[in-house]
């Protein structure tokens, strides 16, 4: 039988989360109720205890309550929630996740829901969830339900979409449980799926990253590696898609990372909407995961509309790329400094690396005659990246010809395949 996990704040929403646990019971689901509330209305209602998910953080919770912070106890609260489900997880006792709350509500169960791997299912129903929800999805895959009414009694609306939601986790959650069990995991970790999805696909797992102005060198490196039986994940790189893919090479779920696209470190060092953070090319070092790496769409930072491009940037190369994307030029020196940032992440890998350099432009608007165009620019980038990796002993491969010509991605996932070959038979 399938587990849900219903985590909440007992003290607050004790009616409506009877009322929910009552619908995934109706479902055929049983039911863990964990109250992340630090007052004691609702407790008895809970099968793990608000004091068993502060201890899972450290505190106390009679010390959380005396101290009257709000804030320091709802943080407290999520980092023992996000310790609690992942145990149950791992202990094979979880096949979905719901929560259900206001802004308070919805920010503990946050970490929790974040905690969990891509695949198992987890669900949030909130009043939140028609703003800016990054602080609550994270890079996780978390289905977010608007509540439309605030979460306060069961009433002809919120019946509906409290209703719905249980419907939707059971339905989530009994296949999921289905897969854990055909797969003979209790976990649904990597001997089946992380995710805990089906198993069938023994095929080894590539995460690439692609922007628009790169598609033509990921497509032909996905369409090869295809070829060679493996399974190829595409992450745009938009910041929310290279942290995935970070995300992803952190959890051991990945073999190997072409990461053709390097586009979001530009966004970082020059302040661009991009970003996928100072961290963007680490996971995958740390973890020891062969990649491949390029220096694909380096030559932009991409802003929204043009009028919202801040005004320092005024007298810089700019190219409408469409009503709301703007790109800018990246210079001679961001981009000496982006050929530094990436060899100096490079060098600290603790698996095999590669890199490729397209030496006729790096994305599809910096080529001859393009509106991007700047072959000293990039020549500084590759002239630092070589710098910082001299002494690494990672090979530096120049490639006469632009990132997009037929012939640069597929050398790139051969050489990404001839990593994890060597890996596979320990050559």
């Amino acid at each position: 039988m399938a587990t849900v996990v219903l985590l909440g704040t007992l003290d607050t929403k004790a009616e409506e989360y009877r009322w929910v646990r009552d619908r995934l019971r109706e479902a055929g689901c049983d039911v863990i109720l964990v109250n992340v509330g630090t007052f004691a209305h609702g407790a008895e209602l809970a099968d793990i205890g608000a004091d068993e998910v502060a201890r899972a953080a450290g505190a106390e919770l009679d010390r959380l309550r005396d101290a009257r912070d709000r804030g320091a106890a709802m943080d407290a609260m999520g980092t023992g929630a996000a310790v609690i489900v992942r145990r149950l997880f791992d202990e094979g006792r979880l096949d979905g996740l719901l929560a259900i709350g206001g802004s308070g509500g919805s920010s503990v169960a946050a970490r929790a829901l974040q905690s969990l791997p891509v695949g198992v299912p987890k669900l949030l129903v909130s009043t939140m969830a028609s703003g800016d929800v990054r602080p609550y999805v994270g890079d996780a895959d978390v289905t977010l339900m608007y509540s439309v009414v605030d979460i306060s009694g069961i009433n002809r609306l919120s019946r509906a979409v409290l209703g719905n939601a249980a419907a939707a986790v059971a339905g989530m959650a009994l296949r999921h449980a289905r897969a854990r069990e055909e797969t003979g995991t209790k976990s649904g970790t990597k001997s089946g799926t992380e995710s805990g999805t089906e198993s069938g696909d023994e095929r080894k797992l590539i995460g690439a990253t692609m922007f628009g102005l790169t598609t033509p060198a990921v497509d032909e490196a996905r369409d090869h590696l295809t070829g060679l039986g493996y399974e190829v994940l595409v992450f745009h790189a938009t910041g929310s898609g290279g942290r995935a893919m970070e995300a992803l090479a952190a959890s051991g779920m990945l073999d190997g990372v072409l990461d053709l696209t390097t586009t979001e470190l530009a966004d970082d060092l020059v302040g661009g909407v991009l970003t996928a953070g100072p961290d963007r090319l680490e996971a995958a070092g740390r973890a020891g995961i062969p990649q491949v790496v390029s220096v694909g769409a380096l030559d932009m930072v991409n802003f929204g509309p043009r009028d919202t491009v801040p005004d320092r940037f005024a007298d810089r190369k700019f190219l409408v790329h469409n009503p709301t994307v703007t790109l800018m030029r990246t210079t001679r020196e961001e981009m000496a400094a982006l050929g530094a940032r990436i060899g100096g992440k490079l060098s600290r890998a603790t698996g095999p690396v590669e890199v490729y350099l397209p030496t006729k432009g790096v994305s599809g608007i910096d080529v001859e005659g393009g509106p991007f165009a700047d072959p000293d620019a990039d020549a500084a980038c590759f002239s630092a990246l070589r710098d910082a990796l001299k002494d690494t002993g990672v090979p530096v491969h120049d490639v006469d010809a632009a990132i997009n010509d037929p012939g640069f991605g597929r050398a790139a996932a051969e050489a990404l395949h001839r990593l994890i070959s060597a890996r596979r038979t320990g050559d």
